[in-house]
């Protein structure tokens, strides 16, 4: 039987999507390089070829769940029908990474080891989330919503520290989680002088919805 030679980009994905199914299935400490290759049936120097190690194959799975993510908060952005707070609310619920992978991924790049990895994460979805959220903050500001000389600075902050808050988010008991929410709706409101309470209304109700 002829061995089929597949183009890198495509062996690169089919490698990460194995490696993505043993991490959910045994977690990343559990899988070893060996079960990878077992489960697709290629040779070590084929691995090693498109990934290093088992970090490097962790490492390109966060990049690529962060362009994932990027895409997700491009769609809700380019829904011009929904009003520009709901959508910025959206992209913010959209940042959450949930799902069996997304969390033991989440638990690997939270460990202090890799703390080269979560800044790498961190910094990549900074650099593609900020102009979505600074263009919602501008458009709300042509309408009158809200105001701020600082578009891009609060757009930065509102990413940073929603990735901080909500990352646990389900970590947390439903008075916690309400507290976060709450807060982050009432510091945004600060940041964009607008009259207290006034986003609670428009985008409280989506949180619920997601059971953040």
């Amino acid at each position: 039987m002829m061995r089929i030679v597949k183009e890198a980009e495509e062996r690169k994905n089919e490698i990460l999507d194995v490696a993505e199914r043993l991490f959910v299935a045994k977690g990343f400490d559990n899988t070893s390089t060996n079960d990878i290759l077992s489960e697709i049936g290629i040779a070590r120097g084929t691995l090693y070829y498109h990934f290093k190690s088992k970090t490097d194959i962790l490492d390109a799975m966060i990049e690529r769940i962060s362009k994932q993510l990027i895409e997700k908060a491009t769609n809700i952005f380019n829904k011009k029908d929904i009003p520009v707070l709901q959508r910025l609310t959206m992209m913010m619920v959209a940042l959450n990474v949930d799902g069996s992978l997304g969390q033991e991924v989440m638990e690997q790049v939270h460990r202090p080891q890799n703390a080269l990895l979560h800044q790498k994460m961190r910094d990549g979805l900074l650099t593609g989330i900020t102009p979505l959220i600074t263009g919602l903050i501008e458009e709300g500001m042509e309408q009158g919503i809200c105001q701020t000389d600082y578009p891009t600075e609060v757009a930065e902050m509102t990413f940073l520290y929603s990735i901080t808050a909500f990352d646990t988010l389900s970590n947390h008991s439903e008075e916690a989680k309400n507290k976060k929410i709450i807060a982050f709706i009432s510091n945004l409101e600060r940041l964009l002088e607008m009259e207290s309470g006034s986003m609670q209304t428009a985008i409280l109700p989506i949180f619920q919805k997601n059971n953040l």
